[in-house]
C-alpha cells in the first residue's frame, strides 16, 4: 500500500507546485499592469510599445521653428546604443516616476518651453516623439501631437544626467 500513495503524493505536490507558479505569475502580470497603467492611458500602447521595444533611439535638441509654434530639431544624436538606455526606457513607462496632475488638465507650454526630445523607432517606420521642459519647476513630458503633459516628477534629475552624459560620448565617441 506504501507503493500506491508515494506516487499519489507526488502528483498533489507537482500539481500545488504549479498552481503556486500560476498564482505568481498572474500576481506578477497585474503588478506590472499596476505599476504602468498611467503611462499606458498617458502614452497609449503603440506609444509605450515603441518607447521600450524600438531598435532606433534618437536624442535631439529642439528650438522653437520660425513662426510656426512648433520645434525644429538643431542637433540630432543616435542613442540607441547609450549607456543607461535600458533603464531610462523602463523608468519612462513607470507611473510611479512623474508627477501626475491631479484633477485639473495640465496646460499645454509653448515651443519656447521644450529642450530635448527622444525618438523611438523602427528603421524605417513610424516613431514615438516625446519632448522634455528640462528648465520648469520640476520639468515637464509631452508626446508630439498628442494633448497633454506629465511633471517629470523623480525622473527628472536622471534623465538631465543621462541626457548630459549621452551629449558627451556623442562629442567623443573614443571615450
Amino acid at each position: 500500500m506504501q507503493g500506491v500513495r508515494g506516487p499519489v503524493r507526488g502528483h498533489w505536490l507537482v500539481a500545488g507546485l504549479l498552481g503556486l507558479g500560476l498564482a505568481a505569475a498572474a500576481t506578477g502580470i497585474w503588478f506590472q499592469r499596476h505599476q504602468t497603467r498611467r503611462c499606458l492611458g498617458f502614452y497609449g500602447p503603440e506609444a509605450a510599445r515603441r518607447i521600450t521595444l524600438a531598435p532606433v533611439v534618437e536624442l535631439l535638441r529642439v528650438r522653437p521653428a520660425i513662426g510656426a509654434g512648433t520645434l525644429t530639431a538643431t542637433e540630432r544624436v543616435d542613442v540607441s546604443r547609450a549607456p543607461g538606455l535600458v533603464h531610462l526606457r523602463r523608468g519612462l513607462v513607470e507611473d510611479a516616476n512623474f508627477a501626475w496632475p491631479d484633477r485639473q488638465p495640465t496646460a499645454p507650454l509653448g515651443a519656447e518651453a521644450w529642450d530635448v526630445a527622444l525618438t523611438f523607432r523602427e528603421p524605417g517606420g513610424p516613431g514615438t516623439t516625446l519632448v522634455f521642459d528640462l528648465d520648469g519647476e520640476g520639468g515637464s513630458l509631452a508626446v508630439v501631437g498628442e494633448p497633454g503633459r506629465v511633471g517629470l516628477g523623480r525622473l527628472g534629475p536622471g534623465l538631465e544626467k543621462w541626457i548630459r552624459s549621452a551629449l558627451a560620448a556623442a562629442v567623443s565617441p573614443g571615450r
